[in-house]
């Protein structure tokens, strides 16, 4: 279509209907064209131009960012002192921070 020219709607939505209906019929092409009296040129050209205009048309749909969900937590590690106490040590603790409390347990006589 030449830049400026206005659109033929009734000729645009007859395209549209011949191009749908060639998808569900099982036809080639050419057989299609045949059958209803087109000029394969013509059908390429207008195949083209529609899908172009629906991908220029495609519409914007609103999306809502959500924060990514946590990462599950990694494994733990526990510790049993003799009298049966629990130490429980999350992933990524501090191994400076354990020595410091093990060797405050071994002192307190807990180890």
């Amino acid at each position: 279509m030449a830049p400026g020219r206005p659109r033929d709607q009734h000729k645009e939505r007859q395209w549209q209907r011949w191009i749908a209906q060639w998808r569900t019929s099982g036809l080639s092409v050419r057989d299609f064209c045949a059958r209803h009296g087109l000029a394969i040129p013509h059908f390429y050209a207008w195949r083209r131009r529609l899908q172009r205009r629906a991908v220029e048309q495609a519409p914007f749909l609103p999306v809502q960012v959500v924060a990514a969900t946590p990462p599950p937590p990694a494994s733990s590690l526990e510790v049993v002192l003799a009298d049966g106490a629990v130490v429980r040590v999350p992933a990524g603790f501090d191994a400076a921070t354990l020595r410091q409390l093990m060797a405050v347990l071994r002192e307190e006589g807990a180890c």
